[in-house]
């Protein structure tokens, strides 16, 4: 039986399962970050329900042209971050969840004067919000611009800021 067969009889959603995009920040992270955002930039549909943001861009109000006002969440898409990852860098207001790469991007971000904390390992939620059968792979971190998210880092005890 195929992917596909086995995914349409199993009711799997799909997107799920072809995009490393579709996978979102678990509730422990706000919990200790204790921020209320005024924006989660890449969210879906809806939002994330325990993501503590005012408002939500999805893929329809596309974030990378869409203004961002205030202090702003990113946990943006794997498979391309390098656009969000400059327009983070400059509304410099916010928190960042990113995995370690040697992709260009992570160099400017390391260069851009943000505050860095490596997450502890992470179990990501699913297109339908619940946990990830496995935890991620890579190292992860939590990265911050503007004072509040830098305050919140290091109250976090998520680990050491750098």
């Amino acid at each position: 039986m195929s992917q596909n067969q086995l995914d349409m009889e199993f009711g799997y959603n799909l997107i799920q399962n072809v995009s490393s995009d579709e996978y979102y920040t678990p509730p422990f992270i706000f919990e200790a970050l204790g921020l209320t955002f005024d924006l989660d930039v890449c969210a879906p549909v809806g939002g994330v329900p325990w993501l503590p943001a005012k408002q939500s861009l999805n893929m329809m109000d596309d974030g990378l042209t869409t203004d961002w006002q205030g202090l702003i969440w990113m946990n943006p898409p794997y498979s391309n971050p390098l656009p969000w990852v400059r327009k983070f860098i400059k509304h410099n207001n916010g928190v960042a969840f990113v995995p370690t790469s040697s992709g260009k991007w992570m160099l400017e971000l390391w260069q851009s004067g943000c505050v860095w904390l490596a997450a502890p390992p992470v179990r990501f939620y699913t297109a339908d919000f619940t946990p990830a059968k496995g935890m991620m792979p890579l190292r992860c971190w939590l990265v911050a611009a503007g004072n509040i998210g830098i305050q919140a880092l290091k109250q976090s005890k998520l680990g050491k800021v750098r």
